[in-house]
Protein backbone atom coordinates (compact mmCIF):
# COMPACT_ATOMS: atom_id res chain seq x y z
CA UNK A 1 0.00 0.00 0.00
CA UNK A 2 1.29 3.59 -0.36
CA UNK A 3 0.72 6.18 2.00
CA UNK A 4 0.39 9.56 0.40
CA UNK A 5 1.00 12.87 2.51
CA UNK A 6 -0.56 16.06 0.64
CA UNK A 7 -0.15 19.36 2.09
CA UNK A 8 0.17 18.39 5.73
CA UNK A 9 -0.06 20.96 8.34
CA UNK A 10 -0.08 20.44 11.45
CA UNK A 11 -0.93 23.35 14.61
CA UNK A 12 -0.94 23.33 18.60
CA UNK A 13 -2.34 25.94 19.50
CA UNK A 14 -0.85 29.02 18.13
CA UNK A 15 2.28 27.21 16.90
CA UNK A 16 1.83 25.20 13.37
CA UNK A 17 4.82 22.23 13.44
CA UNK A 18 4.55 20.97 9.95
CA UNK A 19 3.51 23.20 7.30
CA UNK A 20 1.95 22.18 3.95
CA UNK A 21 4.26 19.19 3.71
CA UNK A 22 3.93 16.65 1.05
CA UNK A 23 5.79 13.01 0.75
CA UNK A 24 4.77 9.24 -0.62
CA UNK A 25 6.00 6.22 0.67
CA UNK A 26 5.41 3.36 -1.90
CA UNK A 27 5.89 -0.28 -1.23
CA UNK A 28 9.35 -1.74 -0.93
CA UNK A 29 10.85 2.09 -0.40
CA UNK A 30 12.61 3.33 2.59
CA UNK A 31 12.15 6.92 2.60
CA UNK A 32 14.00 9.29 5.74
CA UNK A 33 12.64 12.04 7.54
CA UNK A 34 15.63 14.23 8.83
CA UNK A 35 16.32 17.71 10.02
CA UNK A 36 16.90 19.47 13.08
CA UNK A 37 15.50 19.15 16.93
CA UNK A 38 11.46 20.73 16.46
CA UNK A 39 11.32 20.19 12.73
CA UNK A 40 7.81 18.68 12.66
CA UNK A 41 9.15 15.19 11.86
CA UNK A 42 7.76 13.39 14.72
CA UNK A 43 4.53 15.50 14.52
CA UNK A 44 4.46 14.35 11.05
CA UNK A 45 4.55 10.71 12.01
CA UNK A 46 1.81 11.23 15.16
CA UNK A 47 -0.53 12.73 12.64
CA UNK A 48 0.03 10.06 10.02
CA UNK A 49 -1.40 8.08 13.43
CA UNK A 50 -4.02 9.84 14.06
CA UNK A 51 -2.38 11.09 16.85
CA UNK A 52 -1.62 14.54 16.44
CA UNK A 53 -3.94 17.34 15.62
CA UNK A 54 -4.04 18.14 11.74
CA UNK A 55 -5.16 21.48 10.78
CA UNK A 56 -4.81 21.32 6.81
CA UNK A 57 -4.18 18.82 4.03
CA UNK A 58 -4.68 15.11 3.81
CA UNK A 59 -3.12 11.32 4.64
CA UNK A 60 -4.14 8.35 2.26
CA UNK A 61 -3.31 4.93 2.36
CA UNK A 62 -3.97 3.33 -1.15
CA UNK A 63 -6.28 6.38 -2.10
CA UNK A 64 -8.50 5.99 1.14
CA UNK A 65 -8.66 8.95 3.75
CA UNK A 66 -7.06 8.55 6.97
CA UNK A 67 -7.46 12.39 8.17
CA UNK A 68 -10.02 12.19 11.63
CA UNK A 69 -10.07 8.43 11.90
CA UNK A 70 -8.48 7.28 15.55
CA UNK A 71 -5.06 5.38 16.19
CA UNK A 72 -6.46 2.21 16.74
CA UNK A 73 -8.63 2.31 13.29
CA UNK A 74 -4.95 3.72 11.15
CA UNK A 75 -3.30 0.66 12.90
CA UNK A 76 -6.20 -1.62 11.76
CA UNK A 77 -5.86 0.01 8.01
CA UNK A 78 -2.31 -1.14 8.13
CA UNK A 79 0.34 1.29 9.80
CA UNK A 80 2.19 0.73 12.49
CA UNK A 81 4.66 2.95 14.61
CA UNK A 82 7.56 2.24 16.36
CA UNK A 83 7.67 5.43 18.87
CA UNK A 84 10.90 7.25 20.04
CA UNK A 85 11.64 5.33 23.55
CA UNK A 86 10.54 2.18 22.88
CA UNK A 87 7.60 2.29 25.08
CA UNK A 88 7.73 -1.77 25.81
CA UNK A 89 5.89 -3.42 28.23
CA UNK A 90 9.04 -4.21 30.74
CA UNK A 91 7.17 -6.49 33.26
CA UNK A 92 6.09 -8.88 30.51
CA UNK A 93 8.22 -11.35 28.71
CA UNK A 94 9.90 -10.38 25.23
CA UNK A 95 7.09 -13.10 24.05
CA UNK A 96 4.33 -11.26 25.77
CA UNK A 97 5.52 -8.07 24.15
CA UNK A 98 4.82 -9.65 20.95
CA UNK A 99 1.51 -11.49 21.11
CA UNK A 100 0.31 -7.85 22.02
CA UNK A 101 1.42 -6.86 18.66
CA UNK A 102 -0.68 -10.03 17.33
CA UNK A 103 -4.03 -7.95 18.26
CA UNK A 104 -3.70 -5.48 15.48
CA UNK A 105 -2.68 -8.12 13.07
CA UNK A 106 -4.98 -8.33 10.04
CA UNK A 107 -3.84 -12.00 8.55
CA UNK A 108 -3.58 -14.95 10.21
CA UNK A 109 -0.11 -15.77 11.11
CA UNK A 110 1.94 -15.72 14.71
CA UNK A 111 5.83 -14.26 16.05
CA UNK A 112 7.71 -16.45 14.10
CA UNK A 113 8.49 -14.48 11.20
CA UNK A 114 10.29 -11.99 12.97
CA UNK A 115 12.80 -14.27 14.46
CA UNK A 116 14.40 -14.22 11.33
CA UNK A 117 15.01 -10.43 11.07
CA UNK A 118 16.21 -10.46 15.15
CA UNK A 119 17.83 -13.79 16.18
CA UNK A 120 18.26 -12.12 19.88
CA UNK A 121 14.87 -11.86 19.84
CA UNK A 122 14.40 -15.32 19.66
CA UNK A 123 17.09 -16.42 22.21
CA UNK A 124 15.51 -14.09 24.78
CA UNK A 125 11.66 -14.81 23.95
CA UNK A 126 10.95 -16.06 27.92
CA UNK A 127 13.14 -13.42 29.20
CA UNK A 128 11.41 -10.09 31.02
CA UNK A 129 11.51 -7.57 28.53
CA UNK A 130 12.72 -4.83 31.06
CA UNK A 131 15.84 -7.11 31.39
CA UNK A 132 17.04 -6.72 28.22
CA UNK A 133 19.64 -4.32 27.14
CA UNK A 134 18.69 -0.81 24.93
CA UNK A 135 19.53 -2.39 21.76
CA UNK A 136 17.75 -5.60 22.21
CA UNK A 137 14.78 -3.76 23.61
CA UNK A 138 14.52 -1.16 20.73
CA UNK A 139 15.12 -4.43 18.35
CA UNK A 140 11.54 -5.82 19.95
CA UNK A 141 9.92 -2.50 19.30
CA UNK A 142 9.98 -3.12 16.32
CA UNK A 143 9.59 -6.47 16.01
CA UNK A 144 6.46 -5.89 17.90
CA UNK A 145 4.94 -3.77 15.23
CA UNK A 146 5.86 -5.91 12.95
CA UNK A 147 3.73 -8.51 14.63
CA UNK A 148 0.73 -7.00 13.12
CA UNK A 149 1.44 -7.78 9.43
CA UNK A 150 1.54 -3.81 8.11
CA UNK A 151 1.76 -2.36 4.87
CA UNK A 152 3.33 0.83 6.05
CA UNK A 153 5.99 0.93 9.27
CA UNK A 154 6.44 4.32 10.48
CA UNK A 155 9.77 4.64 12.97
CA UNK A 156 10.63 7.80 14.98
CA UNK A 157 14.86 7.38 15.96
CA UNK A 158 15.55 3.94 16.09
CA UNK A 159 19.09 4.49 16.41
CA UNK A 160 18.55 6.67 19.45
CA UNK A 161 20.87 5.74 22.53
CA UNK A 162 22.03 2.61 20.95
CA UNK A 163 25.80 1.35 20.31
CA UNK A 164 27.28 1.68 16.86
CA UNK A 165 27.28 -2.09 17.04
CA UNK A 166 23.18 -2.13 17.58
CA UNK A 167 22.72 0.72 15.09
CA UNK A 168 24.38 -1.25 12.41
CA UNK A 169 21.89 -3.96 13.37
CA UNK A 170 19.06 -2.22 13.00
CA UNK A 171 19.75 -0.36 9.71
CA UNK A 172 20.47 -4.06 8.17
CA UNK A 173 16.91 -4.82 9.50
CA UNK A 174 15.02 -1.88 7.78
CA UNK A 175 16.86 -3.44 4.30
CA UNK A 176 15.76 -6.60 4.93
CA UNK A 177 12.01 -4.97 5.62
CA UNK A 178 12.06 -2.74 2.86
CA UNK A 179 13.04 -6.25 0.54
CA UNK A 180 10.08 -7.94 2.15
CA UNK A 181 8.16 -5.35 0.20
CA UNK A 182 6.79 -2.61 3.38
CA UNK A 183 6.77 0.71 2.78
CA UNK A 184 9.31 2.48 5.40
CA UNK A 185 9.27 6.01 6.80
CA UNK A 186 12.32 6.80 8.99
CA UNK A 187 12.59 9.32 11.16
CA UNK A 188 16.34 9.58 12.20
CA UNK A 189 18.94 11.53 14.12
CA UNK A 190 21.64 9.54 12.28
CA UNK A 191 21.10 11.93 8.81
CA UNK A 192 24.44 10.12 6.86
CA UNK A 193 23.39 7.01 7.26
CA UNK A 194 19.55 8.16 6.58
CA UNK A 195 20.44 9.06 3.37
CA UNK A 196 22.53 6.19 2.38
CA UNK A 197 19.95 3.38 2.77
CA UNK A 198 16.75 5.40 2.01
CA UNK A 199 15.83 5.58 -1.35
CA UNK A 200 14.78 9.44 -1.00
CA UNK A 201 15.46 11.68 2.20
CA UNK A 202 12.85 14.38 2.93
CA UNK A 203 15.31 17.64 4.97
CA UNK A 204 12.40 19.41 7.20
CA UNK A 205 13.64 22.72 9.06
CA UNK A 206 10.56 24.31 10.97
CA UNK A 207 7.79 22.28 9.93
CA UNK A 208 8.52 23.14 6.29
CA UNK A 209 10.59 20.48 3.36
CA UNK A 210 13.79 22.25 2.61
CA UNK A 211 15.30 19.84 0.37
CA UNK A 212 15.32 16.31 -1.00
CA UNK A 213 18.25 13.87 -0.61
CA UNK A 214 19.17 10.62 -2.84
CA UNK A 215 21.32 8.27 -1.59
CA UNK A 216 24.52 9.57 -3.91
CA UNK A 217 24.06 12.59 -1.38
CA UNK A 218 25.73 10.26 1.40
CA UNK A 219 28.93 10.96 0.54
CA UNK A 220 28.46 14.53 0.05
CA UNK A 221 28.91 16.01 3.63
CA UNK A 222 28.87 19.65 2.64
CA UNK A 223 25.93 19.32 1.40
CA UNK A 224 24.76 17.15 4.00
CA UNK A 225 25.50 19.78 6.39
CA UNK A 226 24.04 23.08 4.86
CA UNK A 227 20.87 20.95 4.05
CA UNK A 228 20.64 19.64 8.03
CA UNK A 229 21.02 23.58 9.03
CA UNK A 230 19.03 25.71 6.52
Amino acid sequence: MTLTVDGLRVRYGAVEAVRGLSLEVKPGEIVGLIGPNGAGKSSTLNAIMGAAPVAGGEIRLDGASLRGRKTEDVARAGIALVPEGRRIFAELTVEENLRLGLAARRSPGGIDDVFELFPVIEEFRRRQAGALSGGQQQQLAIARALVADPSVLLLDEPSLGLAPRIVSVVFDALAAIRERGLAVLLVEQRAQRTVALADRTYVLSNGELRLTLGPKDASDTEKLVAAYFA
